[in-house]
């Protein structure tokens, strides 16, 4: 079993290889994107996912439970699944940055391939393309203030690709609390009367940040309850709605011709 971060002084090195095991198995890898958008899915449609039977599926998934990146909720007598919090989400985002692309062999797999990269969730909030897009008219509109929401990897800084960002300090400006607010996204009372600190990730398809934390995942959640996205059927690939277009376009400006 993988060690919980709240290890004592006594504890030796992270042992890599652990997660490596986890990580070896393909279906065990499939199960783990499948859940990357914060869901919890029923061992039937991991199984379905992975593409093997539901016995193989249940002897991957205890596996997972037991080594700290999944854990189950029953729910009378089916078993629920979900990553066990965002830190396994960010893991999961940070290995799909340095690991070859699978080679697609089929128009299927092309077209999931090029939906994932135009809008998906990072686990509980949005990225890909998308994302990216949201957080620059945050900017450009000085809704947002701090950095460049670029990822600079010729600097000496401490943020990695498809990690969460530490560098740049990003706040929500009264201007762009008020807008939110207006929106319908549920903010934390505190700050209200000043600028609120603002949470980034580095987007492992666009090397740029996307917005993340409490505020990422509060107007990802509005942008699911208004209609504006939905999710794909399978996978994490979200797609925007013809309302979502026209609401982008007409609340911040986006050009959502190439979504």
């Amino acid at each position: 079993m993988i060690e919980s971060a709240n290890q004592t002084a006594a504890a030796g090195d992270a042992d890599l290889a652990a997660v490596g095991r986890l990580l070896a198995e393909p279906a065990r890898t499939r199960m783990l994107l499948a859940l990357d958008d914060g869901r919890a899915l029923a061992a039937s449609v991991l199984a379905a996912e992975a593409g093997v039977a539901p016995s193989t599926a249940s002897e991957h998934l205890a596996t997972l439970v037991e080594g700290g990146l999944l854990r189950v909720e029953p729910q009378g007598r089916h078993r629920y699944y979900r990553l066990s919090g965002p830190e396994i989400g960010a893991l999961i985002e940070a290995v799909a940055a340095v690991a070859p692309p699978q080679r697609v062999r089929s128009l299927r797999q092309g077209t999931r391939a090029a939906a994932l990269r135009a809008a998906r969730t990072c686990y509980d909030h949005l990225a890909g393309r998308l994302g990216v897009v949201v957080f620059d008219a945050l900017l450009a509109g000085l809704y947002v203030t701090g950095g460049d929401e670029n990822h600079h990897s010729d600097r000496a800084v401490r943020d990695r690709l498809a990690s969460a960002g530490h560098d740049l300090d990003y706040v929500l400006t009264r201007r762009g609390r008020e807008l939110l607010e207006g929106f319908g996204v549920d903010l934390a009372p505190e700050g209200s009367d000043r600028e609120l600190p603002l949470r980034y990730c580095v987007d492992w398809t666009e090397q740029r940040h996307h917005l993340s934390g409490a505020v990422g995942r509060g107007l990802a959640a509005r942008l699911f309850t208004r209609g504006w996205l939905v999710r794909a059927e399978r996978g994490r690939a979200v797609h925007l709605t013809a309302a979502g277009r026209a609401g982008l376009r007409d609340w911040l400006g986006i050009d959502t011709t190439c979504f």
